[in-house]
């Protein structure tokens, strides 16, 4: 399906926009592309190699530094005082070239009202070849990435409060786009509008897995596809304007 509404059977208008905020990572690209899971692979060899572990308990111990810490990076941080650095530069020596570019995308963006943002976990480097692969690099005004956050990742609401103060927006007049519905709760929580893309062939749904909400108040819009919502809203936005 490509629109779900949310639980109250209302979804929020988008008129109001005026800033959109992309996570990257299985957002902006299908999780099929194999961006995701080359990294998880270099995320377990970071943790044997550092811990001196076998990469069965470095996988496990990666996977219970995200869920406690929201990442991996985060837990290795406070528990084993690595210099995230040498953990970013790491984790994101991969093959960007599996990504194609996507003109369907960046001209969904280029009609799409309001200036645009990234939003990720990882880093400034990573994002922009992620975008430069995709050819969509020139529409956003700027990058939020997990350094800006001084290392605190979403969906810590501290981050989220560090992106609007650097980049003066009002939460009411921002939505947020996003692969992982948890991440969007601290966004609606400050107003943001919310839009969950979620990919039935997802790998992991992060690096974790993600089971579907029990909660969706906080979900306002729900897409498979996100071009054609991007699209569709570009049409609705169009039609608003012109009454």
């Amino acid at each position: 399906m490509s629109e779900v509404v949310s639980s109250d059977e209302r979804q929020r208008p988008i008129n109001h926009v005026e800033t959109w905020v992309f996570d990257l990572d299985n957002t902006l690209y299908a999780a099929s592309s194999g961006i995701f899971p080359q990294i998880g692979v270099r995320m377990r060899d970071f943790v044997a190699e550092r811990l001196h572990l076998p990469l069965d308990e470095a996988f496990a111990l990666q996977k219970q530094y995200y869920r406690t810490f929201g990442t991996t990076l985060r837990g290795l941080m406070l528990c084993h005082d690595i210099e995230p650095e040498a953990f970013l530069s790491y984790v994101h020596d991969i093959d960007h070239s599996v990504l194609e570019a996507s003109p369907a995308l960046d001209s969904a963006l280029g009609r799409l009202p309001g200036e645009k943002l990234i939003f990720t976990n990882g880093s400034e480097r990573h994002a922009v070849k992620v975008m430069e692969r995709l050819g969509i690099a020139h529409h956003f005004r700027g990058i939020f990435d997990i350094r800006a956050a001084d290392y605190i990742p979403k969906p810590q609401p501290e981050s989220y409060r560090a992106l609007l103060s650097r980049f003066a927006i009002k939460g009411s007049a921002a939505a947020m786009v996003e692969d992982l519905h948890r991440n969007l709760e601290p966004a609606a929580a400050l107003g943001m509008t919310t839009l969950w893309v979620r990919d039935g062939n997802h790998p992991e749904g992060g690096p974790e897995g993600e089971q579907e909400p029990e909660d969706t108040s906080y979900i306002h819009h729900v897409t498979d596809d996100l071009v054609m919502w991007l699209e569709n809203a570009t049409v609705s936005l169009s039609g608003t304007a012109r009454a």
